[in-house]
């Protein structure tokens, strides 16, 4: 049940169990983020459907991953059973109606929802060296090779551009090296192997075109209701890392293409962050100050993002500060790490005087949670021992015919599911080696080349040859953004004012190709 200004969340209870009052989200405030918090079976994936289903019936696209399947019942019709009707009376739900989300599923490897891919310069070399957990001089050969691509002129598409620009670079390490910096052969080595890595885990079908289009992610139905963007995860988290850092770079688009908009009556956006320790697990620490950035400065552009995670030791204190909007629960606290989540977790929430929230954590029912929400000016609500209100969408999963209807109906269907190959470094570097392949000799020159050491060759990563033959060349009015504004936009994103982030604007500029 959604209002104009609010969305319920559930109904708290008294001492003595009896209904006390409705918890309420008030909309003008959930761009200042949240946190759901669990042991596994306590309903958390529930909680995170009312609110997709509740922000949706508001008007507020969504984003969120289906990690197991059982969040893709949103897309269809609840069904009628007598414990959510229990639950709807207990929690004085009326009326209680059943009705679907509109949803449109997204899929990296095109299987379970439309394609989701995005380019190598876009992705930038900050993201890509914490996917493929390159060390600091193998980052710097990643980075020399951005340049090196945006000088020439060369395309950043997909695994086999960055992979052809990589043997360019080793080729030409000691001319290269004098400019920006030892090249080292070792490193570039390394690199191909992640790289192939990545190739055999299914980042291929991440990195292409077309690329993702973010207000594709914003769209709402003809009668005013947000669409939720389900991403199937289920066999994206075999590769956890490619899972954390596709979500964090969605974020960081987000945060680049959307203007600000200051505090909205409700959210543009609102992004649900499941399994929210795959982010923080490892990650560097100028990875970490960066989502603690963008996540402080996007709430400005209207975005509400919700961590989903078990424990919220997974989320660094500078991030958990900042997330005003809870729903706690069970955690057990039995070893000693568990009793500290259980009082961490217990001291972020605004004390309620009728009950110990260290013992409440431990004892709350499947589907019950400590619910604490911001009122009139921004202020954390006391918490409460709260009943989740049921879902008027299906309680887990769906068939693969229903999904498909789903997927034939969406209203970017057909967008995406084609793979463009346009002409990009691959292609070039290519016809590069072929030109001075056949191109007249020396009697030096033939010396070298009969003794295999002129000149250098690209592997062939399969299609026998160029393929830029008989290939559609896209959009006509496509643009993806250039290498260097990729790296600007990195660059921008690490620094946290707005008078620095114009400083380093104005800087790099100069760097773009006129």
């Amino acid at each position: 049940m959604t209002t104009e200004d609010s969305i319920f969340v559930g109904a708290s209870r008294n001492t003595d169990d009896s209904y006390q009052k409705a918890e309420r989200l008030l909309l003008k405030y959930a761009n200042r983020h949240g946190l759901i918090t669990g042991a596994t079976g306590t309903g958390k994936t529930v909680s995170l459907q009312i609110l997709a289903e509740a922000f949706s019936d508001a008007g507020v696209p969504v984003f969120c991953a289906d990690i197991k399947g059982d969040l893709s019942g949103i897309a269809m019709k609840g069904e009628e059973k007598d414990f959510l009707l229990k639950r709807a009376e207990a929690v004085r739900l009326e009326p209680y109606t059943f009705r679907e989300a509109p949803v449109i599923f997204w899929d990296l490897f095109g299987e379970k929802g439309h394609p989701v891919r995005t380019t190598i310069s876009e992705m930038g070399p900050l993201l890509l060296s914490r996917l493929m957990d390159l060390s600091e001089a193998q980052e710097g050969v990643i980075n020399i090779a951005f340049r090196v691509a945006d000088e020439e002129g060369l395309l950043l598409l997909d695994l086999k551009d960055l992979q052809a620009l990589l043997a360019h670079v080793a080729e030409r390490a000691d001319e290269i090296g004098t400019r920006y910096g030892n090249v080292s052969k070792q490193s570039v080595g390394a690199i191909q192997r992640a790289l192939l890595v990545l190739e055999q885990q299914g980042a291929v079908h991440f990195f292409g075109e077309p690329a993702l289009e973010i207000p594709e992610l914003m769209r709402t139905t003809r009668d005013g209701r947000g669409y939720v963007n389900v991403l199937a995860a289920d066999k994206l988290m075999m590769n956890p890392r490619l899972y954390a850092t596709f979500l964090l770079w969605l974020l960081s688009e987000l945060f680049e293409a959307l203007p600000e908009v200051g505090d909205p009556d409700k959210p543009r956006l609102v992004f649900f962050f499941d399994e929210a320790h795959l982010l923080f697990d490892e990650a560097p620490k100028v990875l970490t100050e960066r989502v603690e950035q963008v996540v402080r400065l996007i709430r400005s552009k209207g975005v509400g993002v919700y961590f989903v995670t078990q424990n919220p030791l997974d989320v660094p204190e500078s991030v958990l500060a900042q997330l005003g909007n809870r729903v706690q629960h069970a955690l057990r606290a039995y070893t000693p790490r568990e009793q500290k989540a259980v009082k961490t977790a217990a001291e972020t929430f605004r004390p309620n005087p009728d009950f110990d929230c260290f013992e409440a954590i431990t004892q709350l029912g499947v589907g019950e949670a400590l619910v604490s929400t911001l009122e009139e000016k921004a202020v954390p609500s006391i918490v409460q021992r709260t009943l989740i209100r049921p879902p008027s969408s299906r309680i887990g999963t769906i068939t693969d015919a229903e999904r498909q209807a789903v997927i034939n109906a969406s209203p970017v269907a057909g967008q995406y599911d084609k793979t463009v190959d346009r002409e990009s470094a691959f292609e070039r570097l290519q016809k590069k080696t072929e030109n001075v392949a056949s191109a007249p000799q020396s009697g030096q020159e033939q010396e070298k080349a009969e003794s295999g050491t002129a000149g250098w060759s690209l592997p062939d990563f399969g299609g026998g040859g160029s393929r830029s033959t008989g290939r559609s060349s896209g959009r006509s009015s496509y643009r993806r953004q250039s290498v260097t504004e990729a790296a600007i936009k990195s660059v921008v994103r690490s620094v946290g004012t707005t008078l620095g982030r114009e400083l380093i604007r104005g800087i790099l500029g100069s760097l773009r190709r006129r």
